[in-house]
């Protein structure tokens, strides 16, 4: 019996709606967030996306309200079925706060929260 992809996954993701942008230098694609985990975010495939350079960073910017964004370095590991999938690199301390939270809010479970929390800090 072999393993799916999902179950491989030490982080939960949460589908969560928000305007979502992907900068790169002085490129910028809005996006469509399809779902969030504490280590990284799944988008649509934006249009143009052929003119980003898939070998540097990119930086992803989570629109919550009009004055508060989750902000994070990432790099593209996968692209399948015009999704990107994104793991996070770096994340500011306030901004994992709000993750925090939508994971929180989304996921209804604070034991499954609390251990992804731990996997985080082990990573």
């Amino acid at each position: 019996m072999t393993d799916s992809h999902d179950d491989r996954r030490r982080f939960k993701r949460v589908a969560f709606d928000a305007k979502t942008e992907i900068s790169q230098g002085d490129r910028t694609w809005p996006a469509k967030l399809i779902d969030l985990s504490l280590r990284g975010a799944l988008i649509d495939r934006p249009t143009d996306w052929e003119a980003a350079d898939l070998e540097k960073h990119f930086l992803i910017k989570i629109h919550l309200t009009d004055l508060i964004e989750v902000r994070m370095d990432a790099e593209l590991r996968h692209e399948e079925r015009g999704h990107l999938g994104f793991a996070c690199l770096h994340i500011g301390l306030e901004d994992i706060g709000h993750l925090r939270r939508i994971i929180e809010l989304n996921l209804g479970d604070m034991e499954e929260l609390e251990r992804e929390l731990g996997a985080l800090v082990e990573v």
